[in-house]
């Protein structure tokens, strides 16, 4: 990509979906869902960045059933992902679904071939209102689907077929708008959003809650993500605007607060490799991409090590990364509902808004040196 400049891929109709194609770890690829009211004529795009030449290599897919809330990919096999969409039942109202997918052997790229459904996850006993179905972080064959005050762990290995059921008990009927894995405790936690509370679940007893953060938010938390490299850190987003940053075996406080959107914040994302480094997206058609630094894995930059011979005095780092905004993304007209980092390359990033339009993009040259030097 030439001096770094974005790639704009525009879709025919509206879209919120989008995940890294998690399992491929050789080329920058990313899957797009559309959301068009016309249920037939929904798709997913498999898009492709030849990071040489800057062009998208792209494959379209038939989603014939109906507009796509989310989609995430597998992590263990690149053709494999699962989508939740809205469908309408017999009686014509509208429900939301799930389903395992498969993308077809390699097509001509100018044919709009369908999608291989391989199976139905029926969440419909569980509530009516699916919001997600999480991958596990390393296990193909496991998911959780979020629906009204349930989580819910699925065999994917054959047919789908529940493993456990944890339920959200309150008075006021809570339903929960979204979930993340947690990537470390073995894997054995479950974190979900209700309002602006977040709580997490343990699937050895997911009957109270392992832990929770309260009143994380003034106003409905969006979305979080765990920082892969700090065992007990995770970050928020929502209404407020702000993203939050939180050590959970302190709760109480955040260990860092910035508000740099003007509108709800949607999407939060910490790249896996580079902990300083954070995407955010909002409603006000912004990306922005900040650091973190102080409280990453490397707080103070990545340190030069100690060879044979030298002394300490020679063994120095470098200018360390500063908190706060690296740079501003404005390609966008629409609210960006998404925004990921890739699984191949750590300096690359796409992001999707309700219009159609998914950018991609790379961490501006300056940082990424700033950071590897």
């Amino acid at each position: 990509m030439e001096k770094d400049a974005p790639v704009i891929y525009g879709l025919e109709f509206q879209a919120r979906a989008l995940s890294a194609q998690t399992a491929e770890l050789e080329a920058v690829r990313f899957l797009v869902g559309t959301q068009s009211l016309k249920f037939n004529n929904n798709q997913v795009h498999l898009v492709e960045l030849n990071e040489e030449t800057g062009n998208l290599k792209t494959q379209i897919f038939q989603h014939p059933i109906g507009e796509i809330w989310s989609l995430q990919a597998s992590p263990t096999d690149a053709d494999k992902f699962v989508t939740c969409f809205n469908s309408l039942t017999d009686d014509s109202l509208c429900q939301m679904r799930g389903a395992l997918w498969k993308i077809p052997t390699a097509q001509d790229v100018n044919d709009i071939v369908p999608l291989q459904k391989l199976a139905d996850i029926d969440t419909t006993p569980y509530g009516n209102d699916l919001k997600t179905i999480a991958y596990h972080p390393v296990d193909g064959e496991k998911a959780v689907s979020v629906v009204d005050n349930n989580f819910v762990l699925w065999d994917l290995s054959f047919q789908p077929k529940v493993i456990t059921v944890g339920t959200f008990t309150s008075k006021s009927q809570p339903k929960f708008t979204n979930g993340k894995w947690n990537p470390h405790s073995s894997c054995n936690q479950f974190t979900t959003l209700n309002d602006n509370h977040v709580r997490s679940w343990d699937f050895r007893n997911p009957k109270e809650p392992a832990w929770s953060i309260m009143s994380a938010h003034s106003q409905i938390i969006r979305d979080l993500d765990f920082n892969t490299n700090r065992q007990y850190y995770l970050a928020t987003c929502g209404d407020d605007g702000s993203m939050k940053f939180w050590d959970i075996r302190s709760p109480i406080e955040p260990v860092m607060s910035r508000m740099e959107h003007s509108h709800w914040v949607w999407s939060i994302r910490i790249n896996r490799f580079h902990d300083q480094l954070v995407l955010t997206s909002s409603s006000d058609s912004r990306v922005i991409l900040s650091s973190v630094a102080s409280i990453s894995s490397e707080p103070y930059g990545h340190i030069v090590s100690l060879e044979e011979g030298a002394s300490m005095e020679e063994t120095c780092t470098k200018e360390k990364l500063e908190d706060g905004v690296l740079a501003k993304y404005e390609e966008h007209e629409d609210s960006v509902y998404a925004v990921e980092w890739s699984s191949a390359d750590p300096w690359t990033f796409a992001s999707l808004s309700y219009d159609g339009r998914l950018v991609l993009n790379k961490v501006p040259r300056k940082y990424k040196y700033q950071i590897l030097l």
